[in-house]
């Protein structure tokens, strides 16, 4: 408990918005969500003084798309201190590592507390380390650092205001879906043109977006079939990399894929119970399809975010360790999904083995955040037993339930981890907007936020139900 109070201690240095003393209405938490996804979006374009974007370390898509960041800006950390700390601690607790009940309100506390402390430390860390990529003198550096770390603290305090209730659902989700919507939007109706360089010298334009592209093209400019269908445009870009840029097929996709895993999310697997309290009543108790959500390949994400970012510094720390660098190179070439529909097609090695990876990474991470993450058997008996619920047959044993659950759980964690990695590989072959993962993750936290602004609304019109349930 010693490391736990000493993290607890440095979370209480941390700028802490008192929880309102009654609920505001619905239309200021709304309001309250706006501005501070503004603030956001503002974070993201302001470049930290005095270097520019470009010259520092470039994040890896992922990486941004993962944890909200934008290269050389004050969100370059995004929220990844608040995740990174978030999964640490449920880890910990959740494998018994550090013995928490979390059912009393000073252990809750002190988890809460502990882990605003840990993403404390770990923006401190990633602030310096990117700042000192820049290689400047000592003092621009500590400034670079101090930007970084703000910008971190900012997004931290904004989402502890909003899950103490000044806005809707959580400030990490409103950032992540703020992050991807900007990018759909983005790839879908952005006017401006890009140069795409040509093997024989000569340079081409074209516009970015997909939908000012099929508007030039209605009014008599030449259109591209493989752009307009598959993105691909023979040549390079400005930086060097392959001229992918965004498709119709990509943008049908994407609302498909929108549409399969709200879909999916909705579904549920009924276990049959009876009520102790009330003999003779039997119900059910529904338990998620998607049973762990995009918890796997979030992690997953994570893991390859890591990497990526261990090669980058290698590259510019130990640039004479190029074994190093090539493994690194060569782990990540199976490790990143390819570059749409075409790169698959002539690349089918690299897609299957791509594909295989991510649902294998997927499947073992599903299985171990149902042991830590309170989603095990064991954890679920105990919670029925709790509520005076039984199986019909069955003794009021957690053991006895445990088994029972086990036949639902472990099945359940493996498909759906096994499908949520599927999904992510279909929507990187056809070149989603946003990425496979990001739009993953996108979709989860629109119905999630979709669920709270019905709860919510459902209290505004009925005030006798917010007294009901002592709101």
């Amino acid at each position: 408990m010693g490391i736990l109070s000493f993290l607890a201690r440095l979370g209480d240095l941390v700028p802490s918005t008192p929880k309102p003393a009654r609920r505001p209405d619905l239309k200021y938490r709304l309001l309250f969500t706006l501005a501070a996804v503004m603030i956001y979006y503002s974070m993201t374009s302001v470049t930290v003084y005095p270097v520019s974007a470009a010259a520092g370390p470039q994040l890896p898509p992922l990486m941004q798309v993962v944890f909200a960041a934008t290269t050389g800006t004050l969100a370059q950390l995004g929220i990844g201190p608040i995740v990174t700390a978030g999964l640490i601690i449920q880890v910990l607790v959740g494998g018994k590592l550090i013995e928490l009940d979390l059912t009393k309100p000073e252990d809750r506390k002190l988890f809460t507390q502990a882990e605003k402390g840990l993403a404390l430390v770990i923006a401190a860390v990633e602030a310096s380390g990117f700042a000192l990529t820049y290689r400047m003198n000592v003092f621009v550096t500590i400034s670079i650092a101090l930007q970084f770390f703000v910008g971190a603290l900012i997004l931290m305090m904004l989402d502890e205001a909003i899950q103490k209730g000044y806005g809707i659902g959580s400030g990490v989700s409103l950032f992540i879906l703020a992050g991807v919507a900007r990018t759909i939007v983005w790839d879908m109706f952005t006017p401006i043109t890009v140069p795409v360089y040509a093997l024989d010298g000569s340079v081409r334009k074209y516009r970015y977006g997909v939908v000012p592209y099929l508007i030039g093209g209605l009014m008599g400019e030449e259109v591209n079939v493989d752009r307009l269908l598959y993105g691909y445009v023979p040549g390079h870009l400005a930086g060097g990399e392959a001229a992918i840029l965004p498709s119709l097929t990509g943008m049908v996709a994407t609302f498909m894929f929108l549409v399969v895993v709200v879909y999916l999310q909705g579904m549920k697997i009924n276990v049959p119970v009876t009520i102790q309290r009330v003999p003779g009543v039997r119900g059910r108790v529904p338990l998620n399809f998607l049973y762990v959500s995009n918890i796997p390949v979030l992690l997953v994400g994570i893991v390859i975010s890591d990497i990526l970012l261990v090669r980058n510094m290698v590259e510019a720390y130990v640039p004479q360790a190029t074994w190093f660098k090539d493994a690194l190179d060569g782990v990540l070439a199976y490790l990143t999904p390819p570059r749409g529909l075409l790169g698959a097609i002539y690349d089918p090695v690299r897609s299957v083995v791509y594909a295989a990876i991510l649902v294998g990474l997927a499947v073992l991470f599903g299985l171990m955040w149902v042991e830590v993450g309170g989603l095990s058997p064991a954890n679920q008996a105990e919670n029925l037993i709790k509520s005076g619920i039984a199986i019909p047959g069955m003794r009021a044993n957690p053991r006895v339930l445990e088994l029972v659950l086990a036949k639902y759980v472990y099945p359940l964690a493996v498909l759906s981890s096994i499908i949520v990695a599927s999904l992510t590989v279909v929507a990187d072959i056809l070149n989603v907007y946003g990425g496979g993962i990001g739009l993953l993750l996108a979709a989860g936290i629109l119905q999630q936020v979709y669920t709270a602004l019905s709860y919510e609304r459902a209290l505004e019109m009925y005030p006798v139900l917010r007294r009901f349930i002592g709101e």
